[in-house]
């Protein structure tokens, strides 16, 4: 079986864009990661976004443009057997200070709900789930030198047990992320298959790199 990779999704500093079809936005003066909502990256309005930590945002960002860029639809009524694994160099550990410093605050009593919810680093996972109906296996990774390759390693098993068909998998930071989508399928429209993107992480870990490198691997295949 070669498991292929359908479509990439990316965020730097310096702006955002999707691998297969070449969508690349630089930001302006006046944008960022949080002028992405404003230009309808996602298919539908997404329920109490203002709540979402940072690496949340960065993961719902991501995950939408590796969707758009594997031609994947989604909608509020539509569920689909897809999963994700995700993972991150601090987990959740920002939103857990965040909670405790507003625990402290607050008299040592209570802390707000909002920030609570985000205090396990598979939280950003669990709201890219709900918002696109992704109903397969949910996993963070953590723990590892290279985490990107890590997790390629359990899509590979994931999908070869099936568990599930389409794996999106990836990493967020707080300024940046890399998605990938997965697919059990070798379709004529995918970017490349998981062997060659596993040689591509092995030797980049950078994702200003590993974008330079998947876009070549692109433009070669064209």
């Amino acid at each position: 079986m070669t498991i292929a990779v359908r479509g990439i999704g990316w965020l730097t500093k310096a702006g955002y864009g999707c691998i297969r079809s070449g969508l690349r936005h630089a930001y302006e003066n006046s944008e960022g990661a949080r002028s992405l909502p404003k230009r309808r990256i996602f298919s539908h309005p997404f329920k109490n976004f203002g709540r979402l930590d940072g690496i949340s945002r960065m993961t719902v960002y991501a995950v939408a443009l590796a969707m758009q860029d594997a031609g994947i639809e989604y909608s509020p009524m539509k569920k689909q057997d897809i999963g994700i694994i995700g993972t991150s160099s601090e987990g959740s550990l920002k939103s857990d200070i965040g909670y405790f410093k507003d625990y402290i605050d607050s008299g040592r009593t209570l802390s707000r709900g909002s920030l609570f919810i985000h205090t396990l680093p598979s939280s950003p996972l669990g709201e890219a789930a709900i918002h696109f109906g992704l109903l397969g296996p949910l996993l963070y990774a953590a723990g590892r030198e290279n985490s990107l390759k890590a997790i390629m390693d359990m899509v590979t098993e994931i999908i070869l047990t099936q568990e599930a068909d389409l794996m999106l998998a990836g990493q967020a930071e707080e300024e940046e992320a890399l998605y990938f989508v997965l697919d059990r399928e070798q379709r004529e429209s995918a970017l490349c298959d998981l062997t060659q993107a596993r040689s591509i992480v092995e030797s980049e870990q950078d994702v200003s790199a590993l974008i330079g490198q998947f876009t070549m691997l692109r433009n070669k295949e064209r």
